[in-house]
């Protein structure tokens, strides 16, 4: 009897997977994806595989920060005395470099928060600043504020303008910005920030567990490694060294999880210039016309990177966490794939479970608002309907007292009595209606600024901004096919597993 082979069952579908995990373990996806027809997977290292402890890293780089400030650009010495609000800076902002505020936009540009320093704009403020003409090309101006590196800069230029001005000092805010972030940079290149943070790396680097089983189920999957970063070979060797060395057996040292490592690759100029590969052979580099497992490269460029490794565009998964140098230049200048490391998903995903109640109760407030708003409409167009009435109806009146016609006057004086009353009855149901809007409008707005400081007591959600998606939000829908909090999360999904977006709906289709 010839064997009967049994199917295979299909593996559960992406809603179901995810709805057995933690939110804050999820992976959310805005463009579906097959992971089985993944063949590359790339990674970032900084902020994506090594992940920092936020108000850590960002003290050291403020302290490194101020400390040229002071000593190589000659601001004044109270700049080192400061007490710098590391819980002010989220990603996502805009720097204005020619006003001095840090502002937060949505998707259409419309500016819903603002800060001069600490101190927030008004809503008359912002509308004067921003909203009296379309906001253009924020190249210039307005500076992106979109990786956790670059925190600590807002913070200092926040804390900076606030003290200096507060002392009489006429401020230049665009060269402040400037300076600023020169000194972070030069704190970087000097070796000044790294050193310190390879010299107490449990103290500025949180360790994942499960990073190393995470890169080993993928690579058992068949899928091969690449490891591609800004950060130079020593800083990198020491960083992954401390991540994965003696992690599993099975890995001997960090490089054996990487089919490629390349180093100070020059994002995202990566992506968009011709540049050859190098490898690094003691203090030499060597210009090379292949790619070999368990050498080191520098440089690079993706055609090469794509030709040498014979992988196709759509067959490759980068992760990382640079909106900018990592994502969007990886989808607007290849077919990669892409997913976004969001450290800030654990508590937004928080926050969004504390407001739950609070969230639909908003909701009741807006439907409220609209039939309250409905009925608003409903009796200002009776009220004018009985206006336009009673007009003609007085015009008649005259006309047939002056034509002596008194039966007809009294019918006509009757009729406009009715129609008098009729219209003071409109009226105070219109006074009662807009009361009545006037105070839920009230409420939902406190329950609005009070829902968002749930999330972050300066600028609300990541993803939102008013009653609209942020302009950071949007960005991750653009250009993010995937979106999780840390490389870990791919663990409690199978090499197998379709990534299924939600499908979106146009207004009309609701």
């Amino acid at each position: 009897m010839a064997q009967t082979t049994l199917p295979l069952p299909d593996p559960p579908p992406s809603e179901v997977v995810s709805a057995t995990l933690p939110r804050h373990e999820r992976i959310y996806v805005n463009r579906s994806l097959r992971f089985e027809q993944v063949e590359l997977v790339g990674f970032d290292m900084d902020y994506t595989l090594a992940i920092y402890d936020q108000p850590e890293i960002d003290r050291l780089s403020i302290e490194w920060t101020v400390r040229k400030l002071v000593e190589e650009r000659g601001y004044p010495a109270m700049l080192g005395g400061l007490t710098y609000r590391t819980d002010f800076p989220v990603r996502g902002l805009q720097v204005d470099r020619k006003l001095g505020h840090v502002v937060k936009m949505d998707r259409y540009r419309y500016v819903t928060r603002g800060y001069h320093g600490h101190r927030e704009l008004t809503k008359e403020e912002r509308r004067a600043l921003y909203h009296s003409r379309r906001l253009r090309g924020l190249s210039g101006r307005f500076h992106w504020v979109d990786t956790l590196y670059a925190l600590p800069e807002v913070a200092v230029y926040a804390g900076a303008i606030e003290a200096l001005e507060k002392a009489g000092y006429e401020v230049d805010a665009d060269r402040l910005f400037a300076d600023i972030r020169e000194c972070i940079d030069i704190a970087h290149r000097d070796q000044s920030i790294p050193n310190a943070v390879l010299a107490d790396l449990p103290r500025y680097v949180i360790r994942d567990p499960d990073l190393a089983p995470t890169l080993h189920k993928l690579r058992s999957a068949g899928k091969r490694l690449f490891l591609l970063t800004n950060s130079a070979w020593p800083y990198t060797d020491r960083m992954m060294g401390y991540l994965l060395s003696g992690a599993m057996p099975e890995y001997p040292s960090w490089r054996h999880y990487f089919d490629l490592v390349v180093v100070s690759s020059g994002k995202p100029g990566f992506f968009t210039e011709k540049r050859p590969f190098r490898e690094i052979v003691g203090d030499a580099r060597r210009p090379v016309g292949s790619l070999e497992r368990g050498r080191i490269y520098e440089g690079g460029c993706i055609q090469d990177l794509e030709r040498m490794l014979g992988a196709r565009g759509d067959g490759v998964l980068y992760v990382g966490d640079h909106i900018y140098g990592d994502v969007l230049r990886a989808k607007k200048e290849t077919a990669w794939r892409t997913a976004l490391i969001l450290q800030e998903m654990v508590a937004e995903v928080d926050a969004l479970d504390r407001t739950a109640e609070d969230r639909r109760k908003r909701h009741e407030l807006e439907q409220r608002l609209a039939r309250v708003d409905e009925e608003l409409r409903f009796h200002v167009a009776k009220l004018k309907e009985t206006e336009r009435r009673l007009e003609e109806t007085k015009a008649a009146l005259r006309a047939e007292k002056e034509s002596g016609s008194v039966e007809r006057s009294d019918v006509a004086n009757e009729s406009r009595v009715a129609l008098e009353a009729t219209r003071r009855r409109e009226r105070r149901a219109i006074d009662q209606l807009r009361a009545a809007a006037t105070r839920i409008d009230e409420e939902h707005r406190a329950l609005r600024r009070h829902i968002a400081n749930q999330f972050h007591p300066y600028w609300g959600s990541l993803f939102s901004a008013g009653q609209e998606t942020s302009s950071f939000g949007h960005q991750i829908e653009e250009y993010a096919c995937l979106y999780t909090a840390r490389v870990s999360n791919f663990l409690r999904y199978s090499p197998l597993h379709y990534f299924r977006s939600p499908r979106a709906l146009m207004p009309h289709e609701t």
